[in-house]
């Protein structure tokens, strides 16, 4: 099968059940909770919980984390909540990954220019997230990337494209990576935490739009 056929769409700073729904209604493979404090982003374990309990199913759910002290802890709050995988956003090691495989681990990669392409095949983990490097920010930066380090790090397995995705580009990002996933977060938001559903509903036709042409030149 064609890996853009493949193409799963990740929403990711869910705080609410309206944007939840409304992502899920226009085609979201899976949500994305933010369990970092200080992320403008961020929604209480116990408000995850309830919010992932009153979500339809067949979605996947995915817990971030940034530089959780404790291993043990990250892989509780993930059974607690309801998450299926873990998005480790910080600076965690392979180590820290292993600690945690009972659940599945993307492991987000900041890349920029001097990105090392083959550290990735050191890191134990089911995909690869590939954000934009920020000295101050983890990930919700706006910012995108030169893809052509993504087609890079593609040889080297699954990746989800992230990093300044947003109506507006993601037709070429898509076109151009084919990755197997992409995750967006601050490219369809009013304000950080809130969903702007024009955005949601532009981005998806893009997506839509991205698929059917690259069906149109197989």
């Amino acid at each position: 099968m064609s890996m853009f056929r493949m193409v799963k769409v990740k929403i990711c700073g869910i705080t609410n059940y309206d944007d939840a729904m409304a992502s899920i209604e226009l085609g979201a493979d899976a949500l994305g909770f933010n369990f970092y404090k200080k992320s403008p982003r961020y929604i209480d374990p116990s408000q995850a919980k309830s919010l992932i309990e009153s979500l339809p199913p067949l979605v996947s759910m995915v817990g971030v984390f940034v530089d959780e002290f404790s291993p043990d802890r990250v892989v509780s709050i993930a059974h607690g909540v309801g998450v299926g995988s873990v998005q480790l956003h910080g600076s965690e090691g392979p180590e820290y990954a292993k600690q945690i495989s009972e659940v599945r681990v993307f492991k987000a990669f900041p890349i920029d220019e001097k990105f090392n392409v083959g550290s990735v095949s050191d890191f134990p983990a089911n995909a690869f997230l590939l954000d934009t490097k920020d000295k101050l920010l983890k990930g919700g930066t706006g910012n995108s990337f030169d893809w052509t380090i993504a087609l890079e790090i593609k040889k080297k397995g699954r990746i989800i494209l992230a990093g300044g995705l947003k109506p507006e580009n993601v037709f070429e990002a898509i076109c151009k990576v084919q990755p197997y996933g992409i995750d967006v977060c601050s490219g369809v938001e009013s304000e950080p935490g809130k969903k702007d559903l024009k955005k949601l509903e532009d981005l998806f036709y893009e997506i839509h739009r991205a698929k059917a042409e690259l069906w149109n030149m197989k």
